[in-house]
């Protein structure tokens, strides 16, 4: 989230909202994207928290990371394959002793060099329990982690830095991890492994108001809530310069908005589309459109913090209520054939090779209402007789779905008021709910990958205390298998393993697997070369500006 989003969540993904209002337009960025300036205007959402690299795990602070950071592995945006790019080498021997070797005469955006300590300093910033950083986890294979992340609740770091870290050279370092690990290196594409500069940790306060890079671009200027503009980076060095002058991405409260300003000319580029435009977009854009897989799951998430839901036989209530969505009709009806039904907790863009399976969910996706209704009764029925979804609705055409999943709830258990929709008023405040653990009823949820592999479907989401896991799951069982398969050398072994973790989730059913979504794209006539990645994030540096 990338993703999820990864990391990046797409809990928060570049999906397009339904009511409110437009952004302002007042400041002096959203004036820039003329006809002949160069500047690509494109729709966007305010992230979550400010732009850290290690605390940001939703898709709009996350497509900014991608734009200014190169990080020791990129994903090549057809296949998803993790290439060097800052790395000039990762090797071992054993799988669980790593050297690094980084490129020569890499620079930040603001001229400083980006060294080995660049990354050690930032990865033992982001692992440190007192800096409270999202995205930790993500560091807990590395030896030492658990002095200064412990997971015991209350205790304090023993140490400030991983042992398991070491500089060399200025090009050069070491990492030990917990346990041989063959596939760890392509994690290292992931934004939360980004170098930081000096700046970051000497002026943090300014760093955050205008955070500094080694990307293709570099940020320029920041309006919460309005716009932020993007630059080219004069001292990026890598393989993918911006083949335009920048970008101004625009903040939106109302995707429909966005949609009228594209068919206006004055938005390039919206992420997605609108549910209620998809069947005649075509022809609205005279073609402009995009419509491909991409590694987005969406799901409802369960809040098992709370007795309510966590109690004994609850997972036949929660597997009972997956059972009573008709997801064919929901997907063909609202969506328009832009999602598929979930067979299973990852997406079909890894493939079988990389994890992705067609009947790991088995009955348990399969809509059934009479079997579904057994098993929400033999469970003690829906807590207290009543539930509600919880969404945000700034972003998402997240409304009609959530109304369509109840309805199907609804039908199946004979009640009209047994499911309803909670919305809240921004993406903003409802992370900072489910963040803060303070969801007390099912919520939206979903992931977008950070790399192309299973493990990243899984083990952020539902590994016991992980980064994501919003949902609260603990299950040893299912820790030991993840366990077990990161530490696997055999990649189709390692599969097995994540598989049959993924069928203890489908019988304890933390969340509901409900669709893999589709990456898609709007485009204005000016501006050409639109496409997304594998991870539906427009791939920015190729667009080009028309004259």
């Amino acid at each position: 989230m990338r993703g999820a989003k990864s990391a990046k969540w797409v809990i928060g993904a570049a999906v397009v909202a339904l009511a409110a209002t437009a952004c302002g337009s007042g400041d002096s960025d959203n004036k820039a994207g003329g006809s002949n300036d160069g500047i690509v205007r494109a729709w966007w959402g305010d992230p979550q928290n400010p732009l850290e690299p290690a605390n940001t795990n939703e898709v709009q602070g996350g497509k900014v990371l991608d734009m200014i950071f190169m990080n020791l592995k990129e994903y090549d945006p057809k296949t998803g394959k993790a290439n060097l790019e800052a790395a000039d080498s990762i090797t071992t021997t054993d799988q669980q002793n790593f050297t690094i070797k980084i490129k020569q005469g890499l620079k930040f955006s603001d001229g400083t060099p980006v060294t080995a300590g660049s990354f050690v300093d930032a990865w033992n910033y982001g692992a440190l329990l007192t800096n409270k950083q999202l995205n930790a986890y993500f560091f807990a294979d590395i030896d030492g982690y658990a002095a200064v992340h412990p997971d015991k609740e209350g205790a304090a770091p023993t140490a400030k830095t991983m042992s398991g870290l070491k500089v060399v050279d200025d090009t050069t370092f070491t990492v030990k991890l917990t346990q041989k690990f063959s596939t760890w290196p392509d994690r290292l594409g992931y934004k939360a492994f980004a170098p930081l500069p000096k700046s970051f940790f000497t002026d943090h306060a300014g760093y955050l108001n205008k955070p500094v890079g080694d990307g293709p671009y570099m940020i320029d200027s920041y309006s919460k809530g309005t716009s932020m503009k993007l630059v080219p980076n004069p001292n990026y060095t890598g393989p993918s310069k911006p083949k335009n002058k920048g970008v101004l991405l625009k903040v939106y409260t109302d995707s429909n908005t966005a949609y009228a300003d594209l068919q206006a000319g004055n938005l390039d580029v919206l992420d997605d589309v609108p549910a209620e435009q998809l069947s005649h977009v075509k022809s609205d854009l005279g073609g402009r459109y995009l419509n491909q897989p991409a590694g987005i799951i969406q799901t409802v998430s369960f809040p098992l913090n709370q007795k309510a839901w966590s109690a004994p036989g609850m997972e036949k209530v929660r597997q009972g209520l997956s059972m009573a969505i008709d997801r064919k009709t929901i997907t063909e009806k609202i969506f328009q054939g832009t999602r598929t039904p979930a067979t299973d907790l990852t997406s079909p863009v890894l493939g079988a090779a990389g994890g992705y399976s067609d009947s790991v969910g088995g009955e348990s996706v399969t809509y059934d209402p009479v079997k579904a209704k057994q098993l929400i009764q033999d469970g003690g029925g829906i807590p207290g007789g009543h539930m509600t979804i919880g969404y945000n609705a700034d972003t998402g055409s997240h409304k009609q779905w959530v109304d369509a999943v109840c309805n199907s709830i609804n039908n199946v258990v004979g009640n009209n008021k047994a499911c309803v929709g909670a919305p809240t008023g921004t993406f903003a405040d409802f992370r900072n709910q489910i963040t803060k653990g303070e969801m007390t009823q099912p919520f939206r949820s979903g992931w977008q990958m950070d790399y192309p592999l299973i493990d990243n479907f899984l083990t952020p989401l539902y590994v016991t205390g992980a980064s994501s896991n919003d949902s609260h799951y603990s299950n040893p069982q299912f820790d030991s298998l993840i366990k077990q398969a990161n530490s696997e050398p055999d990649t189709a072994k390692a599969i097995g393993f994540y598989q049959d973790a993924e069928k203890i989730l489908m019988k304890d059913m933390p969340v509901i697997p409900l669709w893999y979504q589709n990456g898609g794209a709007g485009w204005s006539s000016r501006v050409s070369n639109v496409t997304e990645n594998a991870f539906s994030v427009p791939v920015f540096t190729d667009i080009t500006v028309n004259n």
